[in-house]
């Protein structure tokens, strides 16, 4: 069972990403304030740290520069979780190493595809294979998918969302979703993440 860290100072905030959470297996760490997620980060290595970037004590920035600067937890995945959204901001956090922004208020859906693809992406880079995103043919010809079902498992397996997906590809959200639905069934997968892991290993080189 992956382990995922919980910084953020509003407590009902907190509570429901803990719940989105729970309610996928995940085991869920929660600190109030960026000294506190600090001393959690450091004794119970989670696997993925979600952090907002205004908090009292230490701030979501300053969290991020004390991880990286520990080599003990330095390459822990993280995510910022904040309802500002301005370009400098998410220029910052990712300058100092953060994997992702999500912008408060977030859906489920969003969370959680954000979080299987930077566990997802971890498991991968923790492994001894590098996958090769150039084309989508080993895809197609493995699982019996239909091109662009490939090609949305591409895209899946590289960590973008569903928006995103359909951005690329030039198609409506719903499509992609059924598209997604469809490879589920011919994958086996229960989920987002089993998809995305399948893909992974068969895009190794």
């Amino acid at each position: 069972m992956k382990t995922i860290l919980i910084i953020e100072d509003q407590a009902d905030m907190r509570e429901n990403i803990a719940t989105i959470l729970h309610m996928e297996g995940y085991e869920v760490l929660e600190a109030g304030d960026g000294r506190e997620g600090l001393n959690v980060a450091r004794e119970d290595k989670p696997d993925l740290i979600l952090c907002d970037v205004m908090m009292p004590k230490i701030d979501g920035h300053g969290v991020l520069q004390a991880l990286r600067a520990d080599r003990t937890i330095s390459g822990t995945p993280f995510i910022f979780l904040t309802a500002r959204g301005e370009k400098q901001d998410q220029r910052t956090g990712m300058n100092l190493g953060a994997d992702d922004y999500l912008i408060k208020p977030v859906s489920a859906e969003d969370l959680l595809n954000a979080v299987e693809a930077r566990l997802a992406r971890e498991q991968a880079r923790a492994s001894t294979f590098t996958p090769d995103f150039s084309t989508a043919e080993p895809l197609q010809q493995a699982l019996g998918l239909t091109p662009r079902e490939a090609e949305v498992l591409l895209w899946v397996a590289q960590g973008k969302s569903n928006p995103e997906v359909a951005a690329i590809l030039g198609a409506a959200e719903n499509t992609i979703k059924v598209h997604l639905g469809r490879i589920f069934e011919k994958i086996g997968a229960d989920n987002r993440h089993a998809a995305m892991l399948t893909a992974l290993e068969l895009l190794a080189k």
